[in-house]
């Protein structure tokens, strides 16, 4: 940042460099790009009182019309008004096309350079200059003044390599900021060439584009990369949605900033087919804070969520963490057949068996209990007595228990399975009346049982029995029987061992939510299901009596954007999902995100290295059965734009032994500065924060220290009063996210806490992207450098 400030003040103290002459074509051409758009703003300006005024003429017609259009000119008013920082961010200057024909963006759609384009003395003309930015931006005369980022003919841009130009010459990034140009670095894509632009050679400036923005300080957001995307990340960005797409890639080869920019990319492409809604999958709330600003300031919002693994359902939140072996019992496939089991167990309790908030959880999605002990709660009542044709009628618990276990053979969710069981109670009680012998006649014989059936239906007796018999369940409720280790111990038998099943009842009696709770809450909604309301009368309105008003007070109709809005918050189901940091997902996790995803299209992204969950192949299994039987495609993502190469040779280590023989992706950069190590020397806080001190004075940017995810409290006591730029986070947290410089506290620690630690500590080694330093405490054993075993040659 010091350097940088430098430059710009050199470069104003020398007002005729090329340079400068070059930043001053690039205003000309942005101070012509706003005043298009301010234009564009009394346009929208003008549709929005047009619209008004339609609505005033009174007709449903001109109300629904007045609404589709405020809606429209709404949105587009409100995408012109935002002005981004790098609003426009790039510049290609093109030889002449094999082909004259242009696209919609008025841009001509040859790739390949035209025959006699380049002459025999090496020297060519440059043809066409292309403007690259958020959004497409044409002139009065519909010539592109800016190309949206999206747009085919903005894909050299980010393909183009010295290897294969296609007809690029020159590629330019454009530093700005609202209608300011700051700065512009070249790549030259044909170094060979001399070119001509305007009768004057082709000017370049600057070390390269890539370098400059990897080199930019971080802050607590994540950045777009639509200025810097590089040929492999392009590829799939605007890969074909068919079907399903794999994208795997190491430490800082930019997954997330794909998937983002993917979801983007679809919705400008083909805005009617995920008019249904994309979904993105994070691994954690951290990461969702991170990056949900990318997608506005790619001129994207509204059709995208955002979420974490931990709030896909509605109405629940994960707070807590579990212990890696009572995460693995919960997310591990063998849940599925417990809660299955807990599902038609938790019908015997009553309906105040489960203890939780009367089973429906608090206004927070949060589970609640009391210390009522489990063999004093209400149970399911073991005898039903009804009168009926002046008849006592009784039905004992082994009667009872049969129609059960008969209504619960059927395949429908549970609470849906009540109508069943209904019949079924009213079928047994029929029998033991006797009167199914009475008449020979069948339509008499109907009509008696059809009497029968609703004498009975009406009694308050059999409607009470039936509601503490079979009473409808609820995810929270089944959740908080699972709490007692006794009726856990059944329903889990031969499925859990004694330990897990004790681990488990326990987790779920605190007072919050896991990612892995939230996993099976969202299955037990499916074996559960929701019973069909009956649809509350309209109330009786005195106007409804009044004729003639229809024409005068037409009813008024939800409007398009209100409709939109309502469908967004209802939605369960995606035209396409993007799943980031797969690699994390649980198989239980895997069923929730796939119910969301039935007829989706899918971008699925991650890296095996870095997964967290202890058995990739059970994990691997339970994704292609959400996937179902699309077809793949696969792509890899090969180069790390993160980590210095210094620390990458450190990272490596790491993965050589958490995967020997896994690859990692090569580091395009060297600082110099390599990984600093120390060793405790007074207590672990103080060593913690004065190495976070330091840090902190040698980078513009942010610090995150990463440890071990018992010691998250704990860290952030020690760093208290160092200011917004340090953060402290658990190993778990840290994925996807970056820093300028890490502190990576204990090794060893992160490393031992659970079967994938290793995988974990390879994660946390490669968050920097200057400066990293290993903090050693005693179990690390660090020799006499402070280096610890797992990190030594």
């Amino acid at each position: 940042m010091a350097a940088q400030a430098q430059q710009e003040t050199a470069v104003s103290a020398a007002p005729d460099t090329v340079r400068d002459r070059e930043i001053g074509v690039e205003q000309e051409h942005l101070d012509r790009v706003y005043q298009r758009l301010e234009e564009k703003i009394h346009e929208a300006e003008f549709l929005m009182n047009d619209a008004a005024k339609r609505g005033q003429v009174g007709t449903p017609g001109a109300l629904a019309e007045r609404d589709a259009q405020v809606f429209r000119a709404g949105i587009h008013l409100n995408r012109l008004n935002n002005e981004f920082e790098d609003f426009l961010f790039g510049r290609i200057d093109l030889l002449l096309g094999k082909d004259g024909k242009k696209g919609p963006d008025g841009a001509y759609t040859a790739v390949e350079p035209a025959e006699g384009a380049v002459r025999q003395d090496n020297t060519a003309d440059i043809a066409e200059t292309l403007h690259i930015g958020r959004i497409g931006v044409l002139d009065s005369e519909y010539a592109p003044l800016v190309i949206d980022w999206r747009a085919p003919a903005a894909a050299p841009f980010y393909r183009s390599t010295p290897v294969d130009p296609g007809r690029v010459v020159r590629r330019r990034v454009i530093r700005s900021k609202g209608r300011r140009v700051l700065g512009v670095e070249d790549d030259l894509m044909r170094p060979e060439l001399t070119a001509f632009l305007d009768g004057g050679t082709l000017p370049v400036i600057g070390d390269g584009a890539l370098m400059a923005a990897l080199g930019q300080a971080r802050s607590h957001t994540m950045r777009d990369i639509v200025a810097s995307i590089q040929a492999e990340q392009d590829l799939v960005i605007r890969a074909p949605a068919a079907s399903v797409t794999y994208v795997e890639g190491g430490p800082g080869t930019g997954k997330t900033a794909v998937a983002l920019h993917r979801a983007a990319y679809l919705l400008y492409q083909d805005r009617r087919r995920y008019a249904g809604g994309i979904l993105i999958v994070s691994p954690t709330p951290l990461l969702v804070a991170y990056t949900e600003g990318v997608l506005p300031s790619l001129g994207e919002e509204g059709q995208v969520a955002i979420r974490a693994i931990g709030s896909l359902v509605d109405g629940a939140e994960a707070t807590l963490y579990d212990s890696p072996s009572v995460a693995r019992a919960k997310g591990s496939s063998r849940m599925l057949r417990v809660l299955r089991k807990a599902a038609r167990g938790a019908l015997e309790l009553g309906p105040g068996g489960a203890r939780a908030n009367g089973g429906t959880g608090d206004g927070d999605g949060q589970l609640a209990f009391d210390d009522t002990p489990a063999d004093t709660a209400a149970t399911t009542p073991t005898r039903l007595r009804v009168v009926v044709f002046g008849r006592r009628l009784e039905l004992e618990g082994a009667d009872l228990e049969r129609i059960r276990q008969s209504a619960l053979g059927g395949t429908a969710p549970v609470n849906l399975l009540r109508p069943r069981a209904r019949k079924l109670l009213l079928d047994a009680l029929w029998e033991r009346s006797g009167a199914a012998g009475r008449h020979t006649d069948p339509e008499l014989a109907a009509e008696l049982r059809s009497s029968f059936d609703e004498d009975v239906t009406t009694e308050d007796s059999f409607l009470a029995f039936l509601d503490a018999w079979w009473p409808e369940l609820t995810p929270a409720a089944v959740l908080a029987a699972m709490a007692d280790e006794r009726r856990l111990g059944r329903w889990a038998r031969r499925i859990l061992n004694p330990g897990e099943v004790r681990r488990v009842a326990r987790s779920l009696r605190r007072n919050g939510l896991s990612v892995h709770d939230i996993a099976m809450l969202d299955e037990l909604q499916a074996i559960l299901g929701t019973p069909a309301r009956p649809r509350k009368k309209r109330e009786f309105d005195p106007l409804d009596q009044l004729t003639g008003l229809e024409e005068l007070m037409p009813v008024r109709e939800e409007s398009q954007r209100e409709r939109a809005e309502r469908l967004a918050a209802e939605r369960v189901e995606y035209a396409h999902v993007i799943v980031d940091e797969a690699q994390d997902l649980t198989p239980m996790q895997w069923r929730m995100v796939g119910r969301r995803g039935r007829h989706a299209t899918w971008t699925v992204v991650g890296d095996p290295a870095q997964s967290s969950w202890s058995d990739p192949d059970e994990a691997a299994e339970a994704r292609d059965e959400a996937l179902g039987s699309r077809p793949r495609r696969r792509f890899q993502l090969t180069v790390n734009y993160r980590n210095p190469a210094e620390i990458a040779e450190l990272a490596a280590k790491v993965l050589a032994l958490a995967m020997p023989g896994a690859e990692s992706p090569s580091a395009v950069r060297s600082t110099g500065v390599v990984p600093r190590f120390t060793a405790v020397q007074d207590t672990l806080a103080a060593t913690v924060r004065a190495e976070a001190e330091r840090l902190l004075g040698q980078v513009d940017g942010t610090v995150g220290v990463v440890v071990a995810m018992q010691r998250r409290e704990e860290a952030r006591r020690w760093l208290a009063g160092l200011g917004d730029r340090v953060v402290a986070l658990g190993s778990l947290e840290a994925k996807g996210l970056e820093y300028d410089a890490t502190v990576v506290v204990s090794p060893a620690e992160i490393a031992d806490e659970s079967p994938a630690g290793l995988r974990v500590l390879y994660v946390a080694l490669t968050r920097a992207t200057q400066q990293l330093t290993v903090v050693s405490g005693e179990r690390d054993e660090p020799d006499a450098r402070g280096v610890p075993d797992l990190l030594r040659d």
